[in-house]
């Protein structure tokens, strides 16, 4: 049985940006085992046109992702809650194996259980190639540093 994952719902303002918070921390780490402890054992994607069940194909779904978009930062905003249920919308840019920038935009629908792991995840992503000059992620590889701005302070 998986520990809790706290914060727990029913979500409040201050639990919504933590679980966010949390999630975006997690797939910074660009660490597929890590990241999908935050899932139930039967948790149901939806990513782009791909749809999986289970950690063990969120492992390999995040393993071919990050062997794919390498030098990759996200953030992620909180848009809506309410009980159980989280919305956020989110950017990360990364770079091709030939050297070629994108900014990925997208928003993501999620469903938590009782424990706080998630149950479902709905994603929707757009993929715009960006010039490296106009990348706007520049922190060391890892966790977003608190003072860095967020998706509205940067105007995204």
């Amino acid at each position: 049985m998986d520990a809790p994952r706290p914060p727990l719902p029913p979500f409040n303002l201050d639990a919504a940006i933590e679980k966010v918070r949390l999630a975006e921390d997690g797939w910074n780490s660009r660490d597929p085992a890590r990241v999908a402890l935050a899932y139930t054992p039967g948790s149901v994607w939806r990513n782009r046109s791909e749809f999986l069940q289970g950690r063990e194909a969120i492992i390999a779904f995040l393993t071919r992702k990050w062997t794919r978009e390498l030098d990759y930062r996200l953030i992620k905003e909180l848009w809506a809650f309410n009980d159980n249920r989280i919305a956020v919308r989110f950017a990360y840019e990364w770079r091709d194996d030939s050297g070629n920038w994108f900014r990925s935009y997208g928003n993501e629908n999620w469903e938590f259980g009782p424990d706080g792991l998630m149950r479902w995840r709905l994603a929707c992503i757009n993929d715009a190639p960006i010039a490296e000059s106009e990348r706007r992620f520049h922190w060391p590889l890892g966790r977003r540093p608190d003072d860095h701005a967020g998706l509205s302070d940067l105007g995204f």
